[in-house]
């Protein structure tokens, strides 16, 4: 946490000099939220990226793997490069040549799975050597996306255990101690989320644990704004939340946010009043498809059930300087079917919600 309260201090002067500068120009409307998360440079806009570099692992050779693989997206956008698009492939294979350092991260159970998606990954990338030769565009992504997704589950094999303690204060409530998939049925489609408890267990937790109990089936989407985001989780008959039938006692789960380079979430608090103007979370709504806790202005530790999906736009919600990022809590990201989201509306339908993978990561609500 030391590092936590030395970045706040500092970000503590930041403010000032930006509320004096304020007072001198007299500008109005200049709010300091818009501050929040100023870019260090490209930000990833990509809900796939976005996870596997969450991963809690600390493994220099796959993260070189992996940001090779993902750079060939952005040489290909800069007017196709191909000359840089082959040297980020053959970077690829060199790391791939020395699968020993790869392999000293994965637990010893686990090195005969992570041989074999070595093995995967070490032919796919010489195809993927071949392929850009034709420089087929359409195919080179393709086959990045497949590798990469490669590059994710071998990434996930190396996280040994759940790398923090989560606070005594909230250990009555839903957790989720690794990732879970969730199939979205709407009437207008379906889409496949991952909840990360990574980065968010108590948010992703609570989330998981009203999928198990069926609560979103038939709920409907009650606000859709185009190029903003589509939301639901209100229970029918009931202004918000959701009331455990058990207690009888409205759930209400507090904000949570990772700091990128910190070990566990922040708990109860924006980043604003932290004054962390210049700091990034680790889950951030820079993705088509990132999935946040609504709550209300009022309270921020009152999220329930409501969530949402952001509909990034680049001059809406710009990556890095929206007003989102370290306000409120991002535990996911739609990684299929995301075009679905824009054709809901508000009055459409979730038909079901169903975790498909994962579930061994849950740990239910304690009960009184």
């Amino acid at each position: 946490m030391f590092k936590l309260l030395k970045s706040c201090l500092h970000n503590s002067v930041i403010s000032l000099l930006l509320v004096i500068l304020f007072l001198a120009t007299g500008t109005l409307g200049w709010t300091l939220p818009s501050y929040a998360g100023l870019p260090a440079g490209n930000a990833i806009t990509d809900g796939k990226a976005l996870l596997r570099y969450a991963l809690p692992i600390d493994n220099k050779p796959v993260r070189d793997l992996q940001g090779d693989l993902e750079d060939i997206s952005n040489q290909m956008r800069a007017n196709r490069r191909w000359s840089a698009v082959s040297k980020d492939v053959s970077k690829a294979l060199r790391v791939l040549d020395k699968p020993a350092k790869i392999l000293e991260s994965v637990p010893e159970p686990r090195q005969a799975q992570a041989e074999t998606l070595i093995a995967k990954l070490k032919e796919g990338v010489s195809g993927l050597q071949d392929t850009v030769s034709t420089r087929d565009k359409v195919k080179i992504s393709q086959e990045r996306s497949q590798l990469l997704d490669i590059v994710g589950e071998l990434e996930g094999l190396m996280v040994d255990k759940f790398p923090f303690e989560i606070p005594e204060e909230y250990s009555n409530l839903a957790q989720l101690k690794g990732r879970a998939t969730i199939e979205l049925e709407t009437n207008k489609g379906n889409m496949t989320m991952i909840v990360d408890g990574y980065s968010a267990p108590i948010t992703a937790g609570n989330f998981v644990d009203l999928v198990g109990r069926g609560f979103y089936d038939g709920l409907e989407f009650t606000r859709a704004e185009e190029s903003y985001v589509v939301q639901t989780g209100d229970p029918p008959g009931k202004e918000f939340g959701f009331i455990d039938p058990q207690t009888g006692e409205y759930r209400s789960i507090p904000l949570e946010i990772l700091v990128e380079g910190e070990e566990e979430p922040l708990y109860g608090f924006t980043f604003e009043e932290l004054g962390l103007y210049t700091e990034q979370p680790r889950l951030p709504f820079s993705a088509y498809g990132a999935v946040g806790m609504a709550r209300s202005e009022a309270d921020i530790n009152n999220a329930s059930s409501q969530f949402f999906f952001l509909l990034f736009d680049s001059e809406l919600t710009p990556a890095g300087r929206n007003i989102l990022d370290g306000r409120y809590s991002v535990f996911g990201y739609v990684v299929e079917g995301k075009d679905v989201l824009g054709k809901i509306k508000a009055g459409d339908k979730i038909v079901s919600a169903k975790v498909v993978q994962g579930i061994e990561n849950f740990v239910p609500p304690k009960t009184a």
